[in-house]
């Protein structure tokens, strides 16, 4: 059988950019669909457009940094799928930090949504499977996670954090064949990457390229995914720099960081 075929997969962040693609590469393979983020419109238009190949969808609209929305919403979506097979844990936020002002309203947010908001999730489905004896869950966090930057400090820690929550539970949960998968990419062309300048992000993606990959490490069961191989291996290289080297070059981002379009 198809991987993909007949499963049934709630996705986080499902509106726009990696999640999105992984969505729309899913339904083609034939996977019964829950999608979850804030737009109701556009999770409409992804419906109707999955609807359209075939494919069979349901959305709930969530803020994920809110537990009791988040959980309402995955229980409705397991509701009407008769179950669940995996958890894309997808959503995410990004901003710099900045230190005039010191901006902590921000960094709360990205630790509520990129930390907090997979925890939520996790617990959503987590007596499910437990109950049914097998699941896998995915949580997509980032290449930025395995050393802290200046100007990036909140993010970063948001993703570190990721990392080794799902690290613990990957370990915890081997016994129960509930498989726990960490995908850490690099720069991916999204929504929350546009303000970037492109000749800031290295190896810069596209969604679908990066979905691809991803569904593949998510049907082989991958503990960690790591990439592109340029781009982890830069990180790589970053841990051993010195300070003063990394706050140089980035000085240039943090004197006129780019900020997001709209509010996190």
């Amino acid at each position: 059988m198809k991987f993909g075929q007949g499963q049934k997969v709630i996705i986080t962040g499902a509106s726009t950019g990696i999640g999105r693609a992984i969505a729309l590469e899913l339904a083609k393979a034939g996977a019964q669909l829950g999608l979850i983020a804030r737009r109701e419109e556009l999770l409409s238009a992804i419906v109707n457009e999955i609807q359209t190949l075939g494919g069979k969808a349901f959305y709930r609209v969530a803020d994920i940094s809110e537990r009791k929305e988040t959980l309402i919403g995955i229980s409705e979506l397991i509701n009407c799928m008769g179950g669940i097979d995996i958890l894309i844990a997808n959503a995410g936020v990004g901003a710099p930090t900045t230190i005039q002002p010191f901006n902590v309203e921000t960094q709360e947010k990205m630790i509520k949504v990129n930390l907090l908001g997979v925890i939520y999730c996790i617990e959503a489905v987590l007596q499910t499977m437990l109950a049914s004896g097998k699941g896998q869950i995915v949580a997509i966090s980032s290449l930025a996670g395995f050393k802290g930057l200046p100007g990036e400090s909140g993010y970063t820690a948001s993703k570190a954090g990721l990392n080794t929550f799902m690290e613990g539970m990957r370990i915890q949960l081997r016994p129960k064949n509930i498989f726990v998968s960490t995908i850490c990419p690099g720069f991916i062309k999204t929504p929350m990457t546009e303000v970037n300048d492109e000749k800031d992000m290295p190896w810069l993606m596209d969604a679908e390229t990066a979905a691809s990959i991803i569904i593949k490490a998510i049907q082989r069961k991958a503990k960690v995914l790591r990439f592109p191989w340029q781009t982890s291996l830069l990180m790589r290289i970053v841990g051993f720099l010195p300070d003063w080297l990394i706050e140089r070059v980035m000085k240039k981002y943090n004197e006129n960081p780019p900020m997001p379009k709209t509010p996190l």
